[in-house]
């Protein structure tokens, strides 16, 4: 099992959902990097389920940093983040060990792990992980605000409501400063809970579409081939469990049209090289062209709905019904949003660290 992201800054994860924790390790972090607490804290919380949309599992997400920092600030060496969880109840698994939930990887993991798996939960697959994901996130937007860089996500869409996408970026990315149920729109927000709460009601789920953005990142950022700006990001993002899909720019729109309707034509404005549209979203052959990175991530259903299903017992070997019990989201997206501006932070500090070194991200060139 490989658990680690990143080749200049990394990040290892560990811990399973029904463990005594979870957490991450940062390693490659310069030393000098601020480290502020609260806003660990906060980006923890923005994660937590929102009241009507979310599980009833309730983790308070306090965690302790047990090394890498010393009076506020990074070491340099590896930052180990401690998550404890407290709100457990393993026994919600005991009747289903062997019995293949459907959109989980029950099945997937007792074949690759060979039945040593820690199954409550889904063990170390679980989207508990994600809070490690933020936690380690936060160190990493933190430093990178303080280089000018900021990443943010909303809801585009989600059980077929949308909100209205990015348009005064600056404006509406301070909208979404520290929003738990980001949308633009607030009308939009209303009618999107009420669409959960109505899926949950019904013992279903529904997905969705985040839209991300990361503004201030330089030109000339990434490489032409293997370790592309979209190859980074889109790795770090589909290892968010309910990510199905990444799209940069106008992505799949393109796919139908003419290179005159979406090539983006470049200006000079104000001294700078500018492209008057952005389509390819910041970046052209793999590389950051100075305009904002613009994303949008497919964030399916959540599986574990309370609807009779089909499935198998894979001990058995025999075909079976399922319902599951337990407690569970009726939507993940909005949940996942700051866990997608985590994920965005990881593989832009690899990236920038990679170009300009590990001490770029505390502010040492």
């Amino acid at each position: 099992m490989k658990n680690t992201f990143g080749q200049n800054v990394s990040v290892t994860l560990f811990g399973e959902s029904h463990g005594d924790c979870i957490g991450a390790v940062l390693d490659g972090l310069s030393p000098g990097i601020c480290i502020d607490r609260e806003f660990i804290k906060s980006r923890l919380s923005m994660r937590r389920p929102v009241y009507g949309t979310g599980t009833t599992r309730i983790e308070p997400d306090g965690f302790d940093i047990v090394s890498g920092v010393f009076n506020g600030r990074t070491t340099g060496s590896p930052l180990c983040i401690v998550i404890r969880n407290t709100d457990r109840r393993s026994g919600d698994y005991e009747q289903i060990r062997y019995v293949a939930r459907p959109g989980h990887g029950d099945y997937a993991a007792y074949r690759k792990y060979r039945g040593f798996e820690d199954y409550r939960g889904a063990g170390h697959l679980s989207g508990r992980l994600t809070a490690a994901v933020v936690a380690a996130g936060a160190v990493l937007l933190y430093a990178l605000r303080e280089r000018g860089i900021k990443i943010r996500t909303h809801i585009l869409s989600c059980g077929g409501v949308s909100d209205r996408p990015y348009g005064n970026l600056e404006h509406d990315m301070e909208i979404l400063e520290d929003m738990s149920f980001p949308v633009l729109d607030p009308q939009a927000a209303e009618i999107m809970a009420r669409t959960i709460t109505a899926a949950s009601e019904e013992g279903d789920s529904v997905g969705g579409v985040l839209e991300s953005a990361v503004t201030g990142i330089p030109a000339g950022v990434g490489e032409p081939w293997f370790d592309s700006v979209e190859g980074v990001l889109s790795h770090a993002l589909f290892s968010i469990p309910a990510i199905k899909g990444v799209q940069f720019g106008a992505g799949f729109d393109m796919a139908g049209s003419r290179g005159s309707e979406f090539n983006d034509p470049f200006a000079v404005r104000n001294g700078e090289i500018v492209t008057l549209s952005n389509n390819n979203g910041g970046v052209n052959a793999g590389i950051t062209n100075g305009m904002p990175i613009i994303f949008r991530c497919a964030v399916k259903p959540t599986p574990s709905i309370y609807k009779e299903q089909d499935t198998a017992d894979f001990l058995q070997m025999e075909n079976t019904k399922l319902r599951i019990t337990g407690r569970h989201d009726p939507a993940v997206i909005h949940r996942a949003a700051v866990v997608v501006d985590s994920a965005a932070a990881m593989a832009m500090a690899d990236l920038l660290s990679g170009r300009f070194g590990t001490d770029y991200l505390a502010g040492v060139q």
